[in-house]
C-alpha cells in the first residue's frame, strides 16, 4: 500500500548571500517522501519564503492532506494543489523517483555524463570588491555567461563593474545578464536600461516589481535591453490567464523556475505558450537542494534548449545533499563515480 510522509530540512548557506529583497542566510525546503512496495520516492518541494504564491500558513497542513491523499495519484493530486506550486513540483519527482532508478529521473546523455548542460554563473550582491572578486572566480572557472544581481547597491557603482568587464571582455567572449529583482521604480526604469544597453547585455530580468502590468507592458515595448520576466509569472494559474498575460505584455525572455511555477508540468505549459508567440525562455533553479535542482537540471536537458540555464545554486550551502552534480568549465555535468548521500 503506497504510503507518503514529510519532513521540513533547513539549507543553510556557506555565505550570507545579497539580493534586491534583503540577505538570505538559510533556506527553508520541504522534502515528500513516497513509500510503495518497497520502493521509495523522493521530491523536494522548495518553499521561497517571501516570494512563492504558496506562502500561506496552511502550507505544512497542505502537505499533510497531500500524504493523507496520495492514493489518489498523480493527476488529481495536481490538479487539487494548483495554488500550490511547489509541492506539485515536489510530488512530480516524488512519483517519478518512485519508478527510478539511483534518481535518475529522465534518462539521457546528460545523466550518462557524457554531455553537460551550459550554465551562467551567479554575482550575489555585496560590496564593488567582494562582486568584484566573484566575476573574477567565475571567469576562471571557465564561464562565458555571467549573471549579475543588480539593484541593491549604488547604481553607478554597478555600472562600473559591467563596464570594468566589458573593457576585459567581449560580448563574444561573456555573455552578461543582470537581475534587478525588481529594484528599479517605474518612473527611472527606461532610463536605467538605456544605460545598460550600452554596455552590451543579453538581458535584464524583472527591471520593476511584478503587478505593475500597465507600467511592464510599456517597458517591454520601449525597452533597449531585452526583458526576462521572472516573478511576473508567479501566481498566474491556469492557461487562459498564464496566455493573456504574455500577450499583454509582450516580454522578450520569460525564465521559469519550476518550484515557482507549477514544476515540470507547469513549466511546459508556460514554454508552449511562449513558444507560440515567439517569446524566448531559459529554465532557473530556486535555491533547492541537490534533490530538487537533480529533478530540474535533467529535465532541462530533455528540452535540448542551447542557452546557458541558472542551474549553479547546488555549491551555495554548507548541508547539501552529496549528488553525482558538478560544475565544470561553466557547465553542469553529472560524474557518475560519484555517490548520492542523502540523510533524511
Amino acid at each position: 500500500m503506497m504510503r507518503a510522509t514529510y519532513q521540513q530540512y533547513i539549507l543553510n548557506f556557506k555565505q550570507a548571500s545579497g539580493t534586491s529583497r534583503g540577505v538570505l542566510k538559510t533556506k527553508e525546503t520541504w522534502f515528500l517522501i513516497i513509500e510503495n512496495e518497497g520502493k521509495k520516492g523522493i521530491g523536494e518541494c522548495p518553499l521561497f519564503r517571501g516570494l512563492s504564491a504558496d506562502d500561506l500558513p496552511n502550507y505544512e497542513e497542505k502537505l499533510q492532506w497531500t500524504c493523507n491523499n496520495i492514493h489518489l495519484g498523480l493527476d488529481v493530486l495536481l490538479k487539487e494543489l494548483i495554488a500550490f506550486p511547489s509541492i506539485q513540483f515536489g510530488l512530480e519527482q516524488a512519483f517519478l523517483d518512485l519508478n527510478s532508478e539511483n534518481h535518475n529521473l529522465f534518462p539521457s546523455s546528460f545523466t550518462e555524463g557524457s554531455d553537460a548542460i551550459p550554465i551562467n554563473g551567479l554575482i550575489w550582491m555585496g560590496s564593488e570588491a567582494f562582486m568584484k572578486q566573484q566575476i573574477k572566480d567565475k571567469i576562471e572557472a571557465g564561464f562565458t555567461c555571467i549573471k549579475m544581481k543588480i539593484g541593491a547597491i549604488d547604481f553607478k557603482t554597478e555600472i562600473k563593474l559591467l563596464q570594468s568587464i566589458r573593457k576585459e571582455f567581449s560580448a563574444d567572449d561573456i555573455e552578461l545578464r543582470v537581475d534587478a529583482n525588481g529594484a528599479f521604480l517605474p518612473k527611472e526604469a527606461l532610463e536605467k536600461l538605456k544605460v545598460l544597453s550600452d554596455l552590451d547585455l543579453h538581458s535584464i530580468e524583472q527591471p520593476i516589481k511584478q503587478g505593475q502590468i500597465q507600467e511592464m507592458a510599456r517597458l517591454c515595448e520601449d525597452t533597449p535591453l531585452p526583458i526576462a520576466l521572472d516573478e511576473e509569472l508567479i501566481g498566474v494559474f491556469g492557461v487562459t490567464n498564464q496566455e493573456k498575460l504574455l500577450q499583454t505584455l509582450q516580454p522578450q525572455y520569460i525564465i521559469l523556475k519550476p518550484a515557482l511555477v507549477g514544476g515540470i508540468s507547469g513549466s511546459k505549459n508556460w514554454i508552449d505558450l511562449a513558444n507560440k508567440q515567439q517569446i524566448g525562455w531559459w529554465i532557473t533553479s530556486a535555491l533547492e537542494s541537490n534533490i530538487g535542482l537533480n529533478a530540474i537540471a535533467q529535465f532541462t536537458y530533455t528540452l535540448q534548449s542551447k542557452m546557458p540555464q541558472g542551474l549553479g545554486t547546488g555549491g551555495l550551502f554548507t548541508n547539501n545533499f552529496e549528488s553525482p552534480l558538478t560544475v565544470k568549465n561553466g557547465t553542469l555535468q553529472i560524474d557518475n563515480n560519484k555517490n548520492w548521500k542523502i540523510n533524511l
